[in-house]
This record gives structure tokens, C-alpha cells and sequence, in this order.
């Protein structure tokens, strides 16, 4: 029995499919570009594809979700019924996905136990939300786990193993008997190469997770004593993970006294990444506040924060309001990052006081829209790799928005299944 939460799955892929045409990406992307959906939709045509099988976020709020949802249960009755899967029994798939920009990005497909996950901030979880889980955002996602015979990942849970022990081996050791797929993927999406891990690597990959874990080189690693685990710290899919803890923990309160600890449920398909990859890059996410009163924010700012011009502090913000810009150092930190300390503040301030933030990428252009709003644009450093476990250990979760880790068109697509019925 694995002792760490990642574990080895019953993993569906198709045969005999178009893969370019079966996998799509993540539902959470494009929520505001129906254009990019609508030529899904047109390469897809006829064949058999996750997009039948997934609810694209961007109609979460049209009319009709509720035939949506009922559509995809039945292809999904009618996949499973046409047997267009080959089922991989306990099984780990090793992954090798090709980004947009030419970088590649390591990874393996596995069950994460649901039990060793707990999304409240604060938890002390082997699995843990990295940004706070919006509740509000989980019941639509329920509605298409009930009822559904499959779940699909694009969930990407990130391990801290800045020695590649985990992941990297098996480049070394797949061969290509064991391939299970190879392609290029729609929409500038890059390509993707998939093999079956043999017993071997699996035995190996839990080994090094358990070493990984072990309480006493995880204490030292960080600077901390008798402080619960993090393993597994969330990168993308917080709320598809949430979705599944939440059902299954409704299975259990729907069945009191039933044993349902080896009940499919009780498990999620999701991809394990290193933080440590090169392919991962983690990028600031700016603020832009406005229908204030700046000189009244500034100031508040600059008390409660204990703004300084003179470098006495590892946190700052660069602040633009009307054409001036000034990197200010805070020296009364409220989070272990710079993101934290002024979201903290912000937060606070126009609860009582009013106003609007926009989450922006890109410094240009937070700027542009600070000068256009007469507003205030707020830049922040870009947030370094090495500070994500250490902040989610010491703060419970980062500040919402801290960071996007790399573009939409490399976010994960749909490729592998999982049976969550019995």
C-alpha cells in the first residue's frame, strides 16, 4: 500500500480515436473567447472527443447547462457502451508534453486519495489548495460528477523535488513498446507523448515520494519543527479536486455505515509535476484599483504597511498613480509575500471605503489602464518557484491572483479517463 496520496489508477484511453481530435483542453480556459470553443467544435465534427464529455465553463452561465449535462452523461454511457477505451489496470502514465514554446514539461498521470486532501485554508493536508477555494464555484461542478460513469483530469498538482527524483528518471527508462499515445494538439496546444510505467518505476516513484515526505527531511528542508506535510501543493484544477472531494464526502454522508474506503470515488485522476521543471514558469499577476480616492489609499498604504523609498525590506510593491512611479519597500509584512501584504490591506480598505481591483497580466499594460481608469496600478515582483510550499506551510494558502503559472494554450487537455462508478 502506497503511503503517500499519489497512487496507481484504472486508466481509460482510447484506441483506434483521431487524437488530435479527442483531446481538448482544460474547461476552465477560454471563458471569455466562445470563438476559440466554436473551433473546437468544428475540428472535433462527428468523432469521438473529450469536448462531449467535459462542460466548458464559458457556458456556465447560459441557459441550457442542465441539457449540457445530461448530453455529456449520455456520451459517456454510449463511449463506455461502443468500448472505445483500452482499460490500463493499475497503472501510472509518464508524460511528456511539448509546450507552445518549445519547452517540455514532465509529468505523471496517477489517482490522488481524497482523503489526504483538505482545501480549507489552514489545512495541515498532505494535498493542499495552494489559493483559496471559491465554494460558490463548486456545486455546477457537482452536478456533472453526479451521475457521470467518468471523470477526466486537468488537475496538476506540483511536488517540490528540486533534486529530480521523481519524475525525471523515467525519460531514461520508457521505451517505446510502452507508448500509449503520440500527437500533436489542437489550437497551438504543442504536442503530447504518453507511456505506460512499468511496475518497477512505479515501486521506484513511490520510494522516492515516501523519501520525499519523510516528516524529518521535510522539516529540515524548510526551516521548520513538527509541522504536518505538504506533498502535494495544488498548481492548476484547485476547484475540479475540490468537486471530487466534495462528492465523495457526500457519497459518505448519503451512505453512513457503508464501507466505501475502496469505492472509486474516494479517488481523482490528476498529473504530478515538478515546481522544479524549466517548463513552469510562474508570473506576476498585477493589481489596478480604481474609483478611489488615491491620495487617501497612498497614504493609509504607506501607514499601515510602513512604505519606505530606502531598501530595508525583501517585499515591495511599484506603485503608478498619475504618471509617477515609485518602488516602495514594506517593512510591516501581514504574509510571507509581497502579494499577501498589500492584498491583505487592499481588501480591508475598500471594504470600508469602496472601490474596485482588476487582476491584470502584464506591467504595460496595468499601467495603460491605471492612466485610463485615473486609478492606481500596483506591480509586483514576479513570485520566485522556491516561496510556494514555504508560503502555503507558513500562510495556509497565497493571496488570490498571486500568480498564473504559464499561457492557456499550455494548460493541461483531456486525455485519460477513470471509471468513478462501482
Amino acid at each position: 500500500m502506497n503511503s503517500t496520496a499519489f497512487h496507481s489508477a484504472d486508466i481509460l484511453i482510447p484506441k483506434d480515436c483521431d487524437m488530435h481530435k479527442w483531446s481538448v483542453i482544460a474547461c476552465d480556459q477560454y471563458t471569455s473567447e466562445p470563438e476559440y470553443w466554436d473551433e473546437v467544435s468544428k475540428t472535433v465534427g462527428d468523432a469521438p472527443s473529450t469536448l462531449n464529455l467535459i462542460l466548458p465553463e464559458l457556458y456556465l452561465e447560459q441557459d441550457g447547462v442542465a441539457q449540457r449535462i445530461d448530453n455529456i452523461h449520455k456520451a459517456m454511457d454510449k463511449y463506455l457502451a461502443d468500448g472505445i477505451f483500452t482499460e490500463y489496470k493499475d497503472a501510472m502514465v509518464y508524460v511528456e508534453r511539448m509546450q507552445s514554446n518549445g519547452i517540455l514539461r514532465q509529468g505523471i498521470v496517477g489517482a490522488i486519495d481524497l482523503e489526504k486532501y483538505d482545501f480549507s485554508k489552514g489545512s495541515s493536508s498532505e494535498v493542499r489548495a495552494t489559493e483559496a477555494t471559491v465554494i460558490e464555484r463548486i456545486p455546477p461542478r457537482i452536478k456533472v460528477r453526479q451521475g457521470a460513469p467518468l471523470e477526466l483530469p486537468h488537475i496538476m498538482i506540483l511536488i517540490d523535488d528540486p533534486d529530480n527524483t521523481v519524475i525525471e528518471p523515467l525519460a531514461k527508462t520508457v521505451s517505446d513498446d510502452c507508448k500509449l499515445y503520440d500527437f500533436e494538439m489542437m489550437q497551438n496546444g504543442g504536442s503530447i507523448k504518453g507511456w505506460l510505467v512499468d511496475k518497477t518505476a512505479q515501486e521506484n516513484i513511490d520510494k522516492a515520494l515516501c523519501a520525499l515526505a519523510d516528516p524529518d527531511t521535510f522539516c529540515k528542508k524548510y526551516g521548520l519543527s513538527n509541522t504536518p506535510v505538504l506533498l502535494y501543493a495544488m498548481g492548476d484544477g484547485n476547484h475540479s479536486l475540490a468537486t471530487a472531494k466534495e462528492f465523495y464526502e457526500q457519497l459518505k454522508k448519503a451512505n453512513p455505515g457503508k464501507e466505501l474506503s475502496n469505492h472509486p470515488a474516494r479517488y481523482a485522476l490528476a498529473e504530478i509535476v515538478n515546481l522544479h521543471s524549466d517548463a513552469l514558469k510562474f508570473e506576476a499577476i498585477h493589481r489596478l484599483v480604481y474609483d478611489v480616492d488615491c491620495d487617501k489609499l497612498i497614504n493609509e498604504l504607506t501607514a499601515a504597511l510602513e512604505l519606505s523609498e530606502s531598501k530595508e525590506s525583501d517585499q515591495y510593491v511599484i506603485c503608478s498613480c498619475n504618471g509617477v512611479e515609485k518602488k516602495l519597500y514594506i517593512n510591516k509584512k501581514s504574509s510571507n509575500l509581497s502579494v499577501g501584504s498589500l492584498q491583505n490591506f487592499l481588501d480591508g480598505y475598500i471594504k470600508a471605503n469602496g472601490g474596485k481591483i482588476d487582476y491584470i497580466h502584464g506591467a504595460d499594460t496595468v499601467k495603460s489602464l491605471a492612466e485610463k481608469h485615473s486609478g492606481i496600478a500596483f506591480i509586483l515582483p514576479d513570485m520566485d518557484k522556491s516561496q510556494l510550499f514555504p508560503t502555503v506551510i507558513k500562510d495556509g494558502a497565497l493571496p488570490r491572483k498571486t500568480f498564473s503559472m504559464g499561457h492557456a494554450e499550455d494548460k493541461r487537455f483531456y486525455i485519460e479517463a477513470r471509471k468513478i462508478t462501482e
